[in-house]
């Protein structure tokens, strides 16, 4: 049985996923083998030598400690795509309220409960202050084509708006999902034609503040930026000093902070890119069975620290060796199993970055004292033998 830690609230249509017969699920564990997580902080939690994996209920991993885990052998997962849908959907919310001052025009409607005067005669007589342009025939960038992006990009011009993509690890399938009317430019472009922009990259170091002062400079006047992606892409005092100057016309964020609520010109959303039912859902239901694939059969779909490894049953045993992307690492796992005389039914060895994974399915059993040689080499993480 593996002991399962939620740390968030799980959707239960997730944690069926997880079969009873197998997985212990509870908020309290002291050790487990696995954890599903949304958005709780792990940096200072204390990661238990049982622990194989997390999996993120979502596609953001800046809560998880992820250098430490890679070095502790532990593969962490997240799920992407599963609400690419919400907020595509929000985006589009987003583009709207970039255009017309629909939430001034909100706040302005609603206090006219204690006007004097005709209400109606008002609202024609005030209307004008929220006029706002149409999207059809502006021109939309759209930074990072991902499960997100595609879909924003896709859903835009649908909309009558011209769409200039950028990114510069555009996977093949996203590419085939991408509609061939969008433009694939590279970012000077983007910002150069773009009458709004929305973004869609990854927090990294290299992207983290990529919407500065230089970026904003190189934009159209009165640009609109949409930001449902990670708050720290934008330098929020640089953007606010573009809407001063008139050069962003309107900021839409999903991530208010203490520096932008209550700011002309900024429309704060707290935070709902994936708040929607069926986007719990969706994550949930990815992140779990992430997790018990990888558990129960050493099979990695999704992993943001570690090689996506997949291989079919043949034997009566496998071994599961996370280990360093470092030369002769295989060969010296082989030797030793070759001097058991262990034989191979099938293998496979991927790498990602500087650490790898090797899957081995044995057909037959192996002693403990060569999986004691296996662990004890110089660079693997950790092995793990799966047994059916």
């Amino acid at each position: 049985m593996y002991n399962i830690q939620t740390l968030n609230k799980i959707s239960q249509l997730g944690l069926d996923q997880l079969d009873s017969k197998e997985f212990v699920i509870s908020t309290e564990c002291d050790n487990p083998d696995g954890i599903l997580v949304r958005s709780a902080d792990m940096h200072q939690m204390e990661l238990g030598s049982n622990l194989r994996a997390i999996a993120r209920a979502g596609a953001g991993t800046n809560n998880i400690p992820i250098d430490k885990c890679s070095e502790s052998g532990i593969v962490v997962f997240n799920t992407p795509g599963a609400n690419a849908n919400a907020v595509k959907e929000l985006v589009i919310c987003a583009l709207l309220l970039a255009s017309r001052d629909v939430i001034r025009g909100i706040k302005w409607a609603w206090n006219l409960t204690d006007a004097d005067g005709d209400v109606e005669k008002l609202v024609e007589k005030q209307k004008s202050q929220f006029v706002g342009p149409e999207l059809m025939g502006k021109n939309l960038g759209v930074i990072g084509l991902g499960a997100v992006g595609v879909k924003v990009a896709n859903a835009a011009l649908k909309l009558g708006m011209n769409v200039y993509g950028y990114d510069p690890y555009l996977s093949v399938q996203n590419a085939i999902d991408l509609n061939h009317a969008v433009q694939v430019v590279d970012l000077k472009t983007v910002y150069a034609m773009s009458d709004y922009i929305t973004i869609h990259s990854p927090l990294l170091p290299s992207t983290k503040g990529m919407i500065n002062e230089p970026s904003l400079d190189s934009m159209r006047q009165g640009v609109r930026i949409i930001n449902l992606a990670r708050g720290g892409l934008v330098d929020d005092q640089d953007m606010l000093a573009a809407i001063a100057s008139g050069k962003v016309a309107r900021y839409v964020t999903d991530f208010p902070n203490n520096t932008l609520v209550g700011q002309e010109g900024v429309v704060t959303i707290p935070h709902l890119g994936a708040s929607t039912p069926e986007s719990e859902e969706n994550c949930a239901i990815m992140a779990a069975r992430e997790l018990s694939d990888y558990l129960l059969t050493g099979n990695i779909r999704n992993s943001v620290n570690f090689p996506n490894v997949e291989m079919a049953r043949g034997g009566v045993a496998r071994l599961a060796i996370l280990h360093r992307n470092v030369p002769n690492m295989l060969s010296n796992i082989l030797t030793l199993l070759g001097k058991e005389g262990a034989n191979i039914e099938n293998m496979v060895n991927k790498s990602k970055g500087e650490y790898a994974y090797t899957l081995i399915e044995l057909s037959q059993a192996i002693t403990g004292e060569t999986l004691d040689h296996v662990r004890n080499i110089d660079g693997v993480l950790r092995l793990r033998i799966i047994k059916y």
